[in-house]
């Protein structure tokens, strides 16, 4: 009897303990216990992760603590994750980015569903390729916005474990064809228009041209809104499980 009341005792005091050191289950996905970002940086990434909740029925989530307290980072991202029950529970399709500012430890952790398009391998790159090199520069914002996008485009398929980063690179390469040869279009449209109209002040400047073609309208190069912000709020964690897949690192 003595030796049940000790186990009983010890459960108890695990539990208190336990309570102690991980914050009580949010209603956000976003969560900044450290008081690293501003109010604005994460109503953006939550209105951001909201809109993929909504639109995919994933849960990505952010926290950010101080000090982990003596636990090692991806065993404290996987019982956050546990108490919270990030993901759906049917499909245990949750993904926790935790970040301990003061240790400088930063894990991402994937539900069951998740280990299958966000293996550890790829936690690793996306630790390394956009959040060390932000956070390492005090971007925490950046870093943390770049990773959830690297993120959304492995789920949908858009990257894969050979084209990351090198898909960058190639984009990059085609945006200076493309505006070298816009360039050499425009230059060629307003010399045209130089000689046809000569001085009779109705030749279309350069920089017009460069801003929409004339001042016949705005024009526009794209948008970089950053996004539609509507839509409802978060509906709340689902009861999702974690198994311990994804990957941790340092910066």
């Amino acid at each position: 009897m003595k030796k049940i009341i000790s186990i009983l005792i010890i459960c108890i005091v695990s539990s208190l303990a336990f309570a102690q050191d991980f914050p009580a289950r949010s209603t956000r996905l976003v969560n900044d216990f450290s008081n690293t970002l501003s109010s604005d940086e994460i109503n953006t990434l939550e209105h951001k992760l909201v809109a993929y909740n909504d639109s995919t029925s994933s849960q990505v989530a952010i926290v950010l603590v101080k000090s982990l307290n003596g636990y090692e980072v991806s065993d404290y991202a996987v019982k956050l994750a546990e108490q919270w029950g990030i993901g759906k529970k049917e499909k245990d399709n949750g993904v926790l980015i935790l970040a301990a500012i003061d240790d400088r430890k930063i894990t991402i952790q994937t539900g069951y569903g998740m280990e299958g398009v966000l293996p550890d391998a790829i936690c690793k790159r996306i630790i390394e390729q956009e959040i060390k090199p932000a956070f390492k520069s005090g971007n925490y914002y950046q870093g943390l916005d770049q990773a959830t996008s690297a993120i959304f485009k492995f789920v949908a398929g858009e990257y894969t474990a050979d084209n990351y980063g090198k898909q960058e690179n190639s984009v990059s390469f085609g945006v200076i064809i493309f505006l070298f040869i816009l360039f050499v279009f425009l230059m060629s449209r307003s010399k045209r228009n130089h000689q046809n109209f000569g001085t009779r002040g109705r030749d279309i400047p350069f920089w017009m041209l460069m801003m929409g073609g004339g001042g016949r309208g705005s024009g526009s190069w794209g948008d970089f809104s950053g996004g539609s912000r509507g839509g409802g709020g978060f509906g709340g964690f689902g009861g999702g499980s974690f198994g311990g897949g994804g990957a941790s690192g340092s910066w």
